[in-house]
């Protein structure tokens, strides 16, 4: 398969092992009760892989700690990279790593930003089985009073809503740029069956589950609702070619924000944006900005 097919093809339906996707089919068959059981866990499960070429100089320069965090009681592996005081905290996506975005980290390390950036639970060299989005949440938390403050944030797919929801309720800081960030938790457990081949009756199950589970809607967490609480300058990104989030997002969020700008490209995806060289130095131009 090449790499252009690749960026066609959603990140859980390329990762996600066949022997899995058979289990659930045949769940979903016999019960979509059991099949949304099924489902529900593998919705908290990242699935690993090799670190990129592309991001090993980052993850070789960085000075690596783990640091514990206390909310959630799970020890994650955080990256410090480059020793200006003007830090941006990154934030990676689903099945990603602290590295994901080491090419705009290489571009920031050049205008003099150091970039502090972390594996959540269960993603790259951090421990675990399981995380969610909760998780991303607390460690942005703790990483603003342990490693910032900060000067801005960069957030990737799931870390983008993460980031939303932090700054509207307190994380201080002046610039925000999210890239394929979805709005919907509704629709991302849509695309989460209907990768897995399974049905919507099955999607609707687990979001139910989450529901019951959390003592919420988890649609509140979805990036319409957290970007009409913030009010600083923020760069939506998205790629028309997006297959895993469809960039009508990018809108639905600029919509809501009180000093949104919105940066449509196309031809790139989910994945290969976040090293396009026009995409990059327009991020790095934005936190520039006075």
């Amino acid at each position: 398969m090449t790499k252009v097919n690749k960026d066609l093809i959603p990140v859980q339906a390329l990762l996600v092992p066949k022997s899995i996707l058979y289990t659930g089919k045949i769940l979903d068959w016999i019960s979509p009760y059991l099949a949304s059981r099924f489902g529900a866990r593998l919705f908290v499960t990242p699935f690993k892989y090799k670190r990129p070429e592309r991001e090993k100089n980052m993850a070789v320069q960085s000075h690596k700690e783990i640091v514990r965090i206390e909310k959630i009681n799970r020890e994650v592996v955080v990256y410090n990279y480059g020793n200006s005081d003007k830090k941006i905290l990154l934030a990676h996506g689903w099945s990603g790593s602290g590295t994901q975005l080491s090419k705009i980290a290489d571009e920031l390390l050049k205008n003099g930003y150091s970039t502090v950036s972390f594996d959540a639970p269960a993603h790259g060299e951090s421990a675990g089985k399981r995380s969610t989005m909760l998780h991303f949440i607390k460690i942005i938390y703790q990483l603003e009073i342990t490693h910032g403050p900060f000067y801005g944030a960069i957030g990737h797919s799931l870390g983008g809503m993460s980031l939303l929801r932090t700054t509207k309720f307190g994380l201080g800081i002046k610039k925000l740029v999210i890239i394929g960030t979805a709005n919907s938790i509704t629709k991302i457990t849509e695309n989460f069956v209907k990768n897995l081949q399974l049905s919507q009756i099955t999607g609707k199950l687990i979001k139910q589950f989450f529901d019951r589970h959390y003592g919420e809607d988890l649609d509140n967490y979805s990036g319409e609702i957290s970007a009409d609480g913030v009010n600083i300058p923020t760069l939506v990104v998205h790629d028309k070619n997006d297959v895993d989030v469809h960039y009508n997002a990018a809108f639905e969020i600029t919509e809501k924000l009180k000093e949104g700008q919105l940066l449509i490209t196309e031809n790139l995806g989910h994945r290969k944006i976040l090293g396009d060289k026009k995409v990059i130095h327009k991020i790095v131009d934005f936190i520039k900005e006075s």
